[in-house]
């Protein structure tokens, strides 16, 4: 689950182990990382980690991920295979795609009611990602939060990405989406950061050939919510522990398409 190249890069991330610590860390950083992977792809409770299988209990990993969500180690890993992408072309600034998608959620923090079932609540995950369906943010919100709120913050929360001569990329030459983020201040932003927004508008026939683009956002979703269960049914009550799930999810889908695209 966590080969060589992978933990290569991973490493490197870690903060080092307090010196005083209260007590021994009994579990190594690389057997935590296998726990923490295997509670989103079985989506399993913390405390049902298997012991045996030697990653040390739920609290043990649950408590190692929040150090390394508080010390920024999973948004450093999904920038690291973006920028190595960027630099074998294969990320496509020429225009991005935007979505969103409900997810369930069992309460906390940023939860709201469905506005398909009221009485149960639920999350959204928001996603931009590139002409190719990388992801390249995601932002957590309650289930009744408009998607139009979140064009915005998606495009401003691009990380710089490397690999390039010049500066690192931080913006898409256009923007798609569907009517939901039909917005006239929007546009207007959009434009100001030179993005070119393909926006259907409300009233008026969708655009063509918008379904097949909408088909590249789809896949993703499908590849975070079926390959990460937990993502898709979200555990946490606390949202940065959720997001370090995303961000971790994100950076090994990332980093799988890089080994694709490797010779």
């Amino acid at each position: 689950m966590v080969d060589d190249d992978s933990w290569a890069l991973i490493e490197p991330l870690l903060p080092p182990w307090p010196e005083k610590s209260p007590g021994p860390r009994t579990v190594a950083d690389r057997l935590c990382l296998r726990g923490i992977l295997y509670v989103p792809h079985n989506d399993i409770a913390w405390q049902l980690l298997p012991l045996e299988l030697g990653f040390g209990s739920g609290q043990t990993c649950w408590r190692r991920l929040e150090r390394w969500q508080q010390a920024g180690v999973f948004d450093q890993l999904h920038r690291i295979p973006l920028a190595e992408l960027n630099a074998t072309g294969e990320l496509d600034w020429s225009r991005a795609r935007v979505d969103g998608s409900r997810i369930r959620a069992k309460g906390g923090a940023d939860t709201g009611p469905s506005p398909v079932d009221r009485r149960k609540t639920g999350s959204k995950h928001h996603l931009l990602c590139d002409g190719r369906g990388t992801p390249l943010k995601v932002i957590t919100t309650a289930a009744n939060v408009n998607d139009v709120t979140q064009t915005l913050a998606l495009v401003d929360g691009i990380p710089p990405v490397a690999g390039q001569r010049g500066r690192p990329a931080v913006r898409p030459d256009s923007l798609l989406s569907d009517k939901s983020h039909d917005s006239h201040p929007n546009c207007r932003e959009l434009r100001k950061r030179r993005i070119l927004p393909v926006i259907s508008r409300k009233g008026a026939p969708s655009i063509k050939g918008s379904g097949k683009l909408r088909y590249v956002v789809e896949q993703t979703f499908a590849l975070l919510h079926h390959q990460f269960k937990r993502l898709a049914v979200r555990g946490e009550r606390r949202t940065e522990l959720h997001n370090a799930f995303v961000s971790l999810a994100c950076s090994l889908i990332c980093w799988r398409r890089l080994k694709k695209a490797r010779p």
